[in-house]
């Protein structure tokens, strides 16, 4: 882990945030800044800054994100009527935070584009 990430001090507890779903691998928390009615972030538990940098040893990790966002939709009553899962990578991406999350948005009709 890093030790001035955000989602590192997150992840060991040393910023509060409202946990809605944590394994071994996986941790989800409600985005302080939501933009839609159920907007989750969710994490790995490894330091990996963008998606891109996943390497052979560690890219199971993603399926472990998309695999919690199944649960948490579930969960939130998101499954059944859809949700959207976001990955933004690098500034032209609109990564703002280096370290991999994965957003999960729901609870309303999900535009393309937004707007």
């Amino acid at each position: 882990m890093a030790d001035d990430c955000i989602f590192c001090k997150i992840i060991r507890k040393e910023i509060p945030a409202n946990i809605a779903y944590e394994d071994d691998d996986v941790l989800a928390f409600h985005d302080i800044h939501p933009a839609a009615p159920v907007h989750l972030l969710i994490i790995p538990k490894v330091h990996v800054q963008k998606v891109g940098d996943f390497s052979d040893e560690n890219s199971h990790i993603i399926s472990k994100l998309v695999s919690a966002s199944k649960h948490l939709a579930q969960g939130q009553g998101l499954y059944d009527e859809g949700y959207r899962l976001v990955i933004n990578s690098g500034d032209n991406g609109g990564q703002t935070v280096y370290h991999v999350h994965m957003h999960l948005l729901g609870g309303r009709v999900m535009r393309w584009p937004p707007g």
